[in-house]
């Protein structure tokens, strides 16, 4: 099967316990779409801490390893604060289809993260899909990302 979406690298995703079962069937549905991916866990529904979790990922796009990243946990502030520690990431907290595709056309965020405990696995299957095949407007939105970088 082909993917209907333009990415050749591996996306990477990660949650922790609270996001486990969202992120398994979002690897289904990326493997569904034959998209590449690399799962940087958890691996179970046991208790862990999001950062060691949320910390590869971003460190992934963060390199250019992974074309974006998928984090979860229970209510993705945790996930969305840690990967935005990493420079050039923008992570952005998203809990609708609109959320996902305006954070890609205005704030060309390269990493989506989703609240696991308010979003069904088919919302966020749905999320991840329009953050995928959405693109960065630019254009007045250019100036204002470039701020995020410059302000630091």
């Amino acid at each position: 099967m082909s993917s209907p979406f333009n990415i050749s690298k591996p996306i990477a995703i990660g949650s922790d316990h609270a996001g486990y079962d969202h992120k398994e069937e979002l690897i289904s549905f990326l493997e569904a779409k034959d998209l590449p991916y690399q799962d940087f866990g958890t691996h179970s529904k046991d208790s862990v801490d999001y950062p060691d979790f949320a910390h590869p990922v971003a460190k992934a796009v963060e390199t250019g390893a992974a074309a974006f990243g998928i984090l979860l946990c229970g209510s993705a502030n945790g996930v969305s604060i840690t990967a935005n520690k990493h420079k050039g990431v923008r992570a952005a907290l998203c809990w609708g289809e609109e959320l996902a595709k305006l954070s890609r056309e205005h704030n060309d965020a390269n990493i989506i993260c989703i609240p696991a405990r308010f979003v069904s696995e088919g919302d966020a299957e749905k999320m991840v899909a329009v953050f995928m095949a959405t693109e960065f407007e630019g254009g007045r939105h250019q100036g204002r990302v470039q701020k995020i970088t410059d302000g630091c």
